[in-house]
């Protein structure tokens, strides 16, 4: 449960250290008092998004703490999984700067605000005032369903199977249905393919043509060289090669090395270079043979060199690109020619997955259905309890194509008469009367998840007298099970209040400053009495707000 939220120059809050109590909590005030930036405050610690207009003006920061008791196992089996200690006990901690920076730390570790709202969505759960609004919403009936079911297996059994009926869908539109275009593009893709395959590329070959078509063309140079070298090494009739010289200076350094030992290295070196030369000039010798020239190999190598560029001309850069290519054409090829198989193939299996998701789809319809009796049962109850005797609800439900969230469309109608026909709630459900619907609906969704602290914001919106009070001790029951925060204008649900705090704003100077207050017995009384006369509070209204902190004290024990 939030055992306590502090608040630093947030709005008109400067200071303010709210520490709250199991049971139920009433905060009160004047309207523009800043119950609402409570609220807003809260919001920001669970990681919704904020502004830098949260601020209060001149601050550099807002800073807002909230601790948690007795946290849900299930929040900390999220806590640890997101890399953080296990704790009964939780600190949130959030600071907006004046620039609209937002830093988050979670028992003074860093967060991000991502973490924060999965986290906290199993800590507390707000009704703000539109949610009766939105109740209007035919849209928002399923999730109210789906939320009373808890059929989240059920629904990811269906979506499972709903994404991959779509998949098949979706390459069954992407085949050719047009003959005319498959016939063209057929004839496209095998002139490519016989293109390609007929020149049996292979990679590589092209820098090898190259390599091998400057070797032929310079074939009377590189000769020419070769002999000039092999001339040098040899020698001939006028002059002495290099290979018989090096033999002269190894015979004359092996002379020496015999007479001075450290000659020996010199002597082995020479040796090496006398055998080198030797071996290099026999190698030339037969080499020259190698540089005939060779038109006729030349013209093929052109020709397949020129085979090359206009296949890449229309296929690729690269020889690789050009097989890439047409591995490519030959795979859609295949596709096209294999695609009545194909098709065939996809329409089986869309027919199986749409048998299969019709079920998982017809399951999860019949947990919604199963719901709404259920859930109807305990709102007409609460109903009953709240003054609104007679008035039901009904569901108008049809089964449609499969959509995302499965095949229902439907929608909550009331009857408000014993003997009117149902009609949507949007056309006869007055302020009063959809407030009253709203808290009957949020209280039977309380009852059904683990989240242990529940805020109402103004649930007694168009509500007065006997009916508030009604609405008051509903509230207190559901507080025996979770702890409630409500904002309220109204003294009977204030006073039922197991802890009750005086939202109050002050001027001084030219600034204005927000305090939350928590009230002892007299102060209650003055709370409680203002909220019955206004600002004229009397005796009598003073009389009447202890009588009713005296019965809301004898109902509770």
């Amino acid at each position: 449960m939030l055992s306590s939220l502090q608040i630093e120059n947030v709005a008109v809050i400067q200071k303010a250290d709210v520490h709250f109590e199991k049971g139920l909590n009433v905060l009160t005030g004047e309207t523009g008092a800043g119950k609402s930036i409570l609220i807003d405050s809260i919001n920001a610690i669970l990681g919704n998004r904020t502004s830098r207009e949260l601020v209060r003006a001149g601050a550099s920061k807002a800073v807002i703490r909230a601790a948690f008791e007795e946290v849900p196992a299930a929040v900390q089996d999220s806590l640890e999984k997101a890399g953080y200690e296990r704790s009964e006990e939780l600190l949130l901690t959030r600071e907006i700067t004046a620039e609209g920076k937002s830093n988050c730390r979670i028992n003074g570790m860093p967060a991000t605000a991502a973490i924060l709202r999965e986290l906290c969505g199993g800590l507390i759960n707000i009704n703000g005032q539109h949610d009766s609004v939105g109740l209007l919403n035919p849209a928002h009936h399923e999730g109210i369903l789906d939320d009373y079911a808890q059929n989240r297996t059920e629904f990811q059994n269906y979506y499972k199977i709903y994404k991959e009926l779509i998949a098949v869908k979706r390459e069954l539109d992407s085949l050719i249905t047009d003959e005319e275009e498959k016939r063209r593009k057929t004839d496209l893709l095998q002139y490519q393919v016989n293109e390609i395959d007929d020149a049996a590329l292979t990679a590589g070959e092209e820098e090898s043509l190259e390599s091998r078509r400057k070797v032929l063309a310079n074939a009377s140079t590189i000769r020419e060289q070769i002999a000039r070298a092999y001339a040098a090494l040899s020698g001939g009739d006028e002059a002495v090669g290099g290979v018989d010289l090096l033999g002269e200076a190894s015979n004359a350094m092996d002379t020496a090395a015999q007479l001075d030992e450290s000659l020996a290295d010199g002597a082995g070196q020479l040796l090496d270079l006398y055998y080198t030369a030797k071996d290099l000039s026999a190698d030339l010798a037969s080499r020259l043979e190698d540089y005939e020239s060779n038109d006729g190999e030349l013209d093929e190598i052109e020709q397949r060199l020129d085979l090359i560029y206009k296949l890449k001309r229309k296929y690729g850069d690269t020889v690789e690109d050009v097989l890439a290519f047409g591995e490519k054409a030959r795979e859609e090829l295949e596709r096209i020619q294999f695609s009545e198989e194909h098709h065939q193939r996809l329409q089986a299996e869309k027919l199986r997955l749409y048998g299969l998701a019709r079920e998982a789809a017809e399951i999860l319809t019949q947990t919604r259905l199963r719901a709404f009796e259920d859930l109807n049962r305990r709102i007409s109850d609460t109903l009953d309890f709240l003054n609104m005797p007679g008035v039901r609800l009904s569901l108008r439900h049809s089964r449609g194509p499969l959509a995302s969230h499965g095949q229902d469309s439907l929608e909550f109608y009331i009857a408000t008469n014993p003997g009117e026909p149902p009609k949507p709630l949007s056309k006869i459900a007055s302020g009063g009367e959809l407030s009253r619907i709203t808290l009957a609906i949020k209280n039977a969704l309380a009852d059904r998840d683990a989240v242990p602290t529940v805020i109402y914001d103004e649930i007694d919106s168009g509500v007065s007298g006997k009916a508030a009070g009604k609405i008051g001790q509903v509230l207190r029951q559901s507080a025996k099970g979770h702890q409630i925060l409500c904002i309220t204008h109204t003294a009977q649900i204030a006073a039922l209040a197991d802890c009750h705090m005086l939202i109050q704003k002050r001027v001084e100077g030219d600034r204005a400053y927000t305090q939350v207050m928590p009230l002892d017995t007299e102060g209650r009384v003055d709370a409680l009495a203002h909220l019955i006369s206004g600002d004229h509070v009397t005796e009598l209204s003073r009389a009447n707000a202890r009588e009713m902190l005296a019965l809301a004290e004898q109902k509770a024990k």
